[in-house]
């Protein structure tokens, strides 16, 4: 760890103005079901092929947590007939969508850590899916605020924001960088089968940023010290989405299931909440941090179960909504973002010197924490 003081000085939230409840996803997709069970009746009743079940709203509550979402285009995922999203393409001089709402959270991440385009050196978007192969959405956001110095894309999947985190921290520890703004522009939408019953609910649109920096330049009121950041992957297939510019080459792939999101949850939640819970402990125990001492877990938010099991492992006991605060409810799983927007939402009450973990999981597998404590 560095002896200079690196910090989170500000964060931004951007919220789509389109929410989507349990109850109209549900009418929607069961919309679907009936309309395919009816078309392929004779190729069902032959054997050939399965029928479809309908999906509920207590069905969605139970196996997630998840209440509603935000999205960026309601009509058409919610169109039986259409079933994703209806964003149009814009002309190359046009702000691109990603960039937009990327754009809008990282103004308010600027506003409140107290920093211009003049204070920040770089920019790291870090996120799932990008909208585009290149120019990189990072260059098009840096330009777009008017920020000089560089910018790049990352991806770790829905641990790309404390690997952003980290990213930025190594740059201003090394000097590369004295402030670094890291954003999670997510439109999780656009790589969700909406047919699907197993996932059609899990995702949602929003983007995320956070202001770090050296702690000689901080002056905001929402500054957390970062005491240490920690990575782990680990490959598994169980969560995987082959979209990509080589589906091109090979025109049988083209449309397929696999281009869209695709998880075997039940072996992705027996796989992986051990190993966050463990490197969440390990971690805190080599920071010198006691577990008794974390105020706050802000963790991933893609299902509450997981998310329940995990602080339970950490902890011992059960923890409580105040120590282990639930987005999902409302945003479903927003990828990268979940665990900033809960880390925006829920810490507003943090004393001079209380400590809070800042932790994500997810395809990679990949896992990544981040230790801090309010200046």
């Amino acid at each position: 760890m560095s002896h200079k003081r690196i910090v989170i000085s500000g964060t931004g939230l951007y919220t789509p103005p389109n929410t989507i409840s349990n109850d109209e996803l549900v009418e929607s997709f069961n919309a679907y079901v009936a309309r395919f069970n009816t078309e392929n009746a004779a190729a069902i009743e032959a054997g050939e092929l399965a029928a479809l079940s309908d999906s509920s709203s207590a069905f969605i509550e139970k196996a997630s947590g998840i209440k509603s979402r935000y999205v960026i285009d309601k009509k058409g995922v919610l169109d039986p007939q259409r079933m994703k999203p209806s964003i149009p393409e814009r002309a190359d001089e046009a702000l691109s969508v990603q960039a937009e709402i990327g754009v809008a959270a990282a103004r308010q991440a600027m506003e409140r850590a107290g920093k211009t385009a003049d204070d920040i050196d770089a920019v790291i978007v870090a996120c799932s899916n990008m909208q585009r192969a290149y120019p990189a959405m990072a260059i098009e956001i840096q330009n777009e605020l008017g920020i000089k110095g560089y910018g790049y894309d990352m991806n770790v999947a829905c641990s790309s924001a404390t690997f952003g985190i980290e990213a930025a921290y190594n740059a201003v520890v090394a000097g590369t960088a004295g402030c670094v703004l890291m954003v999670n522009a997510e439109i999780c939408s656009g790589h969700l089968c909406w047919y699907d019953r197993d996932c059609h609910f899990i995702f949602g649109d929003v983007a995320t940023a956070v202001i770090v920096e050296g702690g000689e330049t901080a002056t905001s009121e929402h500054c957390f010290e970062i005491q240490g950041t920690r990575l782990q992957t680990q490959f598994s297939n169980n969560i995987r989405n082959n979209f990509g510019f080589l589906n091109n080459a090979d025109e049988s792939g083209i449309g397929q299931r696999d281009k869209l999101f695709m998880q075997n949850g039940r072996k992705v939640f027996k796989e992986v909440c051990p190993m966050v819970a463990t490197q969440i402990t390990e971690h805190l125990s080599d920071c010198d941090v006691d577990k008794d001492q974390v105020k706050r877990f802000w963790l991933h938010q893609a299902n509450l179960s997981m998310n329940t099991l995990i602080a339970k492992r950490v902890l011992g006991r059960d923890a409580t909504p105040e120590e282990n605060p639930t987005i999902l409810d409302e945003y479903a799983n927003t990828s990268s973002a979940g665990s900033i927007i809960a880390f925006h939402k829920y810490q507003s009450d943090f004393q001079k010197g209380e400590q809070g973990v800042i932790c994500s999981f997810g395809a990679g597998y990949s896992i990544g924490s981040v230790i801090v404590r309010k200046l």
